[in-house]
């Protein structure tokens, strides 16, 4: 109900009721009375309320009240769509009201007055037509002394709360604060609000129903806390909107005046980010998902503020989506015998690697459809791994991209991170595919071994790149930044790697591995003559060049005694040393060097210092209890020694030291084992075990060592210790054992054989099942070698120790 500046002002019946209180609560009423159902109105005692009635019963109930001057029962609807109340729809406290006046209203019908008198409780119904009668009962009003003081705060914190309340609405006319003021009766006033002010009918009946005034006014004051408390709130939130508009607007206009003033001055922006944008992406040939989500992210940035954080991270969402190569796609190179002879131009050797880079060539070039292999190199450092990825892109015609993931932690360096991230940008994979330019580049994915894997809180990068490595699904990688689905199928992956054994089963399962071999002393002078050496001395003038010449020997001499490795990089650091020193000797003239002609060995152990290795120590076998190991390693082959000594103790024991992990202490106890049990076999008495402690070692103690492929080397070490015999010389050997004494085979084969070749071991002890791996390898490899195929350890012992 809102203030009506037609109702009659409240002061007269305030007034015309002050003197008699009795007759306004209490008045003068049959056993029943006319009902009058009314909607959005609850009539308080003492109130003047105007209503518009449209039923035809009620008009005709307000006709006779006029006429006859008579009182009716006002009676608030529970609902408001019943077009003929009944009992279960009204509420069951009304009020007695007498009609003050009518005005006719034109189109709007007739405005009624009503005055409201005492309360009631509403009976049965004995009349229904031509407008309800019920039977009712006067209800009691419990009115507080007018010296009670906690009824005086309340009626005027009632009074205070409503005049706030006008003042924080908009709902109610500011001119109603004045009306209010000006009753002085506390009973109207409380009845006055309840009335008027705009709560829920339930909470007006539910007040009307309460015959004490003190708990009535009480409940009035939480409601209009509370109505305050959300007028208030919602004044705070209305505020702030009003501030952000008029300080956009304020932007705006700065804006427009700053784009003036720089037209004035000739230094006008070309354009507008949005503009440059949708030109860009007028002609790219975008899919249609793609096309409807630039859209609707372009519709988004032309709404958005250009100071606000959010629009950086759009413009570069955009951005990146249309410096996509979409359809941009290089013409492959057919020529197959050209793209062999830039493979052999950048690298020696790589027979094998070399081959299954050519058989992709030819099946592309007779193929309609063939889908981009993911190979993965594996090898020791230095071996050319990362470099073959730029020869393959080379003689293939195609971009090329590398990016290093040695150390990536984070699943957002693949996928990217979600635009909710301040700062958010697309993964390195949509990042390389934009540097390239093309869909189709050979991307190189280098140390994928070094990768970090398992679940963390920032996700695990091993596991999102298994949908970048696995061509049924590479067609749709979806990166979080990019939010849409991207194709990738068309790229050449190229993984490398030193090792398998860190990269997951999973990742692995989806590339085709390709091992890269070492290379042997003669195919690392090769590229020290043909590449490395060529190479640096272009960055030098010609006065280092004419003083550098390394002959075949000096090359050999420089790989035998100061490098041990199965790549180049060492050599190459050892010739880049080489030049500084040459240009250090040619500013002091120190004439330690010869004007011309090439460096011998002499003049290399003056420039590199005393030989750091040495390959007489490989080859001795005068030493009991010293026996040759081979192993692999995840940077190539690698010799070692294993030394057994026994100690005279009554307490016999088994030492083990030099670095080892668990898996070799365990083929050291299995080794000792072995030797007690064949202790007749081997002429051993069995007092030597309970009589000698066993000391087994080795040597290079600050590196550590482990895995099961040194356990004949230990096995014949200790039998060597016990039974006082020799080992042959120029003999290494490698093979895992059991208990029952047999020889498994081992991984790293050609590892193996080229540090062999590299300490000029000429006899290999190994499990006759590693047999058909040796047939494998080319014949240039394992020229020299001696090869002895054993099942047994017995076997192995026989062969290995002197008499």
């Amino acid at each position: 109900m809102s203030f009506d500046n037609n109702t009659q002002s409240p002061f007269s019946l305030i007034a015309d009721f002050e003197g008699n209180i009795e007759e306004l609560f209490r008045p003068k009423i049959g056993p029943t009375l006319p009902i009058l159902p009314v909607r959005g109105l609850v009539l308080y005692p003492g109130v003047l309320a105007s209503i518009n009635v449209t039923r035809e019963s009620s008009l005709k109930l307000l006709e006779q009240a006029r006429d006859t001057e008579g009182y009716f029962g006002v009676v608030a609807e529970l609902g408001s769509n019943s077009d003929a109340p009944v009992g279960s729809n009204l509420h069951q406290v009304g009020v007695v009201a007498k009609v003050m006046r009518t005005f006719n209203m034109g189109p709007m019908g007739n405005a009624t007055i009503l005055q409201g008198f005492g309360r009631f409780e509403l009976g049965a119904f004995t009349k229904r037509t031509p407008f309800l009668r019920a039977k009712v009962t006067m209800l009691d009003e419990d009115i507080p002394s007018s010296d009670d003081k906690e009824w005086k705060a309340v009626v005027d914190s009632c009074r205070e709360n409503t005049v706030k309340l006008i003042e924080a609405s908009e709902m109610i006319p500011s001119g109603a604060a004045y009306a209010l003021r000006g009753i002085n009766n506390p009973i109207s006033l409380v009845n006055f609000i309840c009335t008027n002010l705009p709560f829920p009918i339930q909470e007006k009946v539910e007040l009307l129903s309460e015959g004490n005034l003190m708990a009535r006014a009480t409940g009035l004051l939480a409601i209009l806390n509370r109505e305050l408390q959300y007028a208030q709130l919602k004044e705070q939130i209305q505020n702030k909107t009003r501030e952000d508009l008029d300080k956009q607007h304020k932007e705006f206009f700065l804006r427009q005046q700053i784009q003036n003033i720089q037209s004035e001055l000739g230094n006008e922006k070309e354009g507008h980010d949005a503009e440059e944008l949708r030109e860009k992406a007028k002609n790219l040939p975008l899919p249609e998902k793609v096309r409807m989500a630039f859209d609707k992210e372009l519709a988004k940035l032309e709404r958005m503020n250009p100071q606000y954080p959010d629009y950086t991270t759009q413009l570069t969402y955009l951005e990146t989506i249309v410096d996509l190569p979409w359809g941009v796609v290089t013409e492959d190179t057919h020529d197959i015998p050209a793209a062999a002879r830039i493979l052999s131009r950048d690298h020696y050797g790589l027979e094998r690697v070399k081959e299954r880079i050519l058989e992709y060539l030819a099946a592309l070039a007779y193929s309609r459809e063939i889908k981009s292999p993911i190979v993965c190199l594996v090898g020791p450092p230095g071996v050319g791994k990362t470099s073959l990825g730029r020869s393959i892109a080379e003689s293939l015609g195609r971009k090329y991209v590398r990016v290093s993931l040695g150390g990536v932690h984070d699943e957002a360096e693949i996928r990217g991170h979600r635009r909710t991230y301040v700062g958010a940008m697309p993964g390195r994979i949509i990042q390389n595919v934009i540097k390239a330019g093309t869909e189709n580049p050979v991307f190189v994915l280098d140390e994928i071994d070094k990768i970090t894997t398992g679940s963390s809180w920032n996700g695990d990068p091993g596991a999102a790149l298994l949908e970048v490595l696995d061509p049924e699904q590479n067609n749709a990688f979806h990166d979080n930044f990019l939010d849409i689905d991207y194709d990738l199928s068309k790229v050449l992956f190229i993984a490398t790697a030193n090792t398998l054994s860190t990269i997951p089963s999973a990742l692995l399962d989806r590339m085709e591995v390709i091992n890269v071999e070492g290379y042997l002393t003669e195919e690392k002078r090769e590229i020290a003559r043909r590449h490395l050496l060529p190479r640096h001395l272009s960055k030098y003038k010609d006065e280092v060049a004419k003083r550098v010449s390394l002959p075949p020997t000096t090359i050999d001499y420089i790989i035998e005694k100061y490098t041990r490795e199965s790549g180049v990089r060492a050599l190459e650091k050892q010739i880049e040393k080489i030049l500084r020193k040459v240009a250090y000797s040619i500013v002091f003239d120190d004439g330690k060097l010869p004007k011309r002609g090439g460096l011998r060995p002499s003049h290399i152990k003056q420039l590199l210092g005393k030989p750091p290795y040495h390959r007489d120590k490989y080859l001795s076998g005068d030493y009991i209890g010293v026996v040759t190991g081979l192993a692999w390693t995840s940077v190539g082959g690698e010799i070692l020694f294993i030394e057994t000594a026994l100690t005279p103790t009554k307490q016999p024991k088994l030492t083990l030291t030099g670095n080892l992990g668990d898996v070799m202490k365990e083929s050291a106890m299995l080794a000792l084992e072995y030797v007690k049990a064949h202790a007749a076999t081997l002429g051993i008495k069995p007092e030597m075990f309970e009589e000698h402690a066993v000391h087994l070692h080795v040597p290079e103690g600050a590196t550590p060592k482990d895995g099961p492929s040194a356990g004949i080397t230990m096995a014949t070490s200790i039998a060597s210790a016990f039974t006082q015999r020799k080992v042959r010389t120029r003999l290494a050997m490698t093979g895992e054992i059991t208990l029952r004494g047999k020889v498994l085979p081992v991984g790293g084969i050609i590892e193996i054989i080229l540090a062999s070749k590299r300490a000029g071991i000429r006899d290999i002890v190994i499990s006759n099942d590693n047999k058909a791996d040796i047939e494998e390898i080319q014949e240039r490899y394992i020229e020299g070698l001696h090869f002895h195929f054993v099942d047994t350890v017995d076997e192995v012992l026989r062969y290995t120790l002197v008499d």
